[in-house]
């Protein structure tokens, strides 16, 4: 990483989540208005999942979103100690795992392969993936956390997805794998790597205010994405790119590896 970017990514000063919840107030003031038709006056209550080494995209594409369809999100980690992201910005924690609402309508958890894999191997974070996992209306990730669900045991018997190159990694835990960019099985609600999370925010949204109101969304936030390349999945970048992405990833992938069976040992089958 560029350690004079990741410098001044640090020393932006205002925690980013502050920034990214003033953008849901805004968002939800300026759809109010024209939202009296569009679903329940309550707020969903999402509770979203933050740790160190979580990929920032994962985090900001879905709550983007669930902030326009008028959610009360809760940044939830540890404790309030920031939290600091792949590309070096800091999100402030909004609530702790003791304070967390235990009648959340979605829980959901970011990746990351790093942070992932200390989330995995980390009591405190499975046990409250798994407390809240147990009463939320709807268990979600996108990209690698996934496999913190399936550390938690939570996707034991269940479709699901994850970033392409840690999808074999899902059965080992009890999942029953799928290449699907967002796989809805009952009310565990997975997505692909990264960019998937808005694709999920998406479906999450018609699914908390309705197909119409979904497509507003997608409207106001111009996601209409046409790529400069046709390599944005293993079938379509070809043989020699996967090779090579696996290759340079090859020690963190191992982790997760061992992560992911240890996780698989201690669960009760």
């Amino acid at each position: 990483m560029d350690k004079q970017l990741t410098r001044r990514s640090l020393s932006l000063g205002l925690p980013l989540s502050m920034g990214l919840l003033h953008l849901a107030n805004d968002a939800i003031a300026a759809e109010n208005s024209a939202a009296k038709d569009a679903g329940p006056s309550t707020k969903p209550k999402i509770g979203m999942l933050i740790y160190n080494d979580m990929i920032l995209l994962d985090l900001a594409g879905p709550m983007t979103v669930l902030a326009l369809a008028m959610s009360e999100i809760h940044l939830v980690a540890k404790n309030r100690s920031p939290v600091r992201s792949d590309v070096g910005i800091v999100i402030q924690p909004t609530t702790t795992f003791d304070e967390c609402p235990g009648d959340l309508d979605v829980l959901f958890v970011p990746g990351g392969l790093a942070g992932t894999i200390a989330a995995m191997n980390d009591d405190a974070t499975l046990a409250f993936v798994s407390d809240r996992g147990a009463r939320a209306k709807w268990v979600t990730s996108v990209c690698t956390g996934a496999l913190v669900l399936g550390a938690a045991g939570l996707l034991r018997g269940y479709k699901a997805t994850s970033h392409w190159y840690v999808r074999d990694l899902l059965p080992i835990m009890g999942a029953e794998v799928s290449d699907e960019r967002v796989v809805i099985d009952r009310n565990r609600i997975t997505a692909g790597g990264v960019t998937a999370g808005i694709d999920f925010g998406l479906q999450i949204a018609a699914i908390l205010r309705g197909d119409d109101y979904a497509r507003r969304i997608q409207l106001t936030l111009e996601y209409d994405p046409k790529p400069p390349f046709s390599s944005g999945s293993p079938g379509a970048a070809g043989p020699e790119l996967v090779r090579d992405v696996l290759e340079r990833r090859a020690k963190v992938l191992a982790e997760a590896r061992v992560a992911a069976t240890n996780a698989a040992n201690r669960s009760p089958k």
